[in-house]
């Protein structure tokens, strides 16, 4: 990964303020994953359609999210299930912005992603204030209901498509921890792209198609809570979570 720094420094710059503009809290996910070492040859060929996310100075950034559920995991095994109208609820901190978000994620019947959020650092472990308002707002769910469960943290490199309503987050160096144990997906990219309507015919979409990357991939909320959990129900996502590892080992 020797290049990326340079390949990054190709992209045209975009702010956080100018990339807020088109938020796309209500859109269409569509997730990819692939060995790290695919990463500089398939950026070096989008810098002439995407900006690349800036903030101060940094091209990649790091997040810091701390998830919640049920006792007994109800949205993750809602997940598991494939149960659309599915909520997940965390704290997100954005380090080198230094902001932080109490965030409220819900995949609908349609395959629409909405996200709320309210500007709000965690307090310990526990949903107040603003944020809890927010939970009972969104999914009915009293903030008693709920425990802190594990940290995803991870460096984000994210672009913005010049042309179209599009955004493209690219996760490497995933680390998952609750209080009794740590976990890790190196040499590994979870990549989403984020659009208003679906269109397979972005810059970023035929790159995935040209290196035959297939789409799918599992949420990284859900791969954490199998890693750190060992008792959890997971037959559903076995191949899923084999190809993640094969990947990671270089072995498929």
């Amino acid at each position: 990964m020797n290049r990326l720094p340079d390949i990054l420094n190709s992209f045209e710059a975009i702010s956080l303020e100018e990339m807020d503009r088109v938020k796309l809290m209500n859109r269409v996910d569509t997730k990819f994953v692939f060995p790290l070492y695919q990463l500089e040859d398939i950026l070096q060929s989008l810098s002439p359609d995407y900006k690349v996310l800036e903030v101060n100075n940094n091209r990649i950034s790091r997040y810091e999210s701390l998830y919640f559920d049920t006792k007994g995991f109800d949205l993750y095994h809602h997940h598991h299930r494939g149960k659309m109208n599915r909520f997940k609820v965390r704290f997100r901190k954005y380090v080198e912005s230094e902001l932080d978000f109490f965030e409220v994620k819900f995949k609908n019947n349609k395959g629409r992603t909405i996200k709320d959020r309210v500007r709000q650092a965690p307090s310990g472990d526990q949903i107040r204030d603003d944020a809890e308002h927010l939970l009972q707002e969104k999914t009915r769910m009293d903030a008693d209901q709920l425990e802190a469960k594990l940290w995803v943290n991870y460096s984000r490199i994210t672009l913005v498509n010049k042309h179209s309503t599009e955004r493209v987050t690219i996760d490497l160096d995933l680390r998952f921890k609750n209080e009794h144990q740590t976990s890790e997906l190196q040499n590994l990219v979870i990549a989403e792209v984020k659009q208003d309507k679906l269109s397979i015919f972005t810059p970023f979409m035929q790159s995935m198609r040209e290196h035959k990357i297939r789409r799918g991939s599992i949420s990284k909320y859900c791969f954490g809570v199998v890693a750190l959990f060992n008792d959890i129900k997971h037959n559903n996502f076995k191949v899923r979570i084999s190809r993640l590892i094969k990947l990671a080992h270089g072995t498929t």
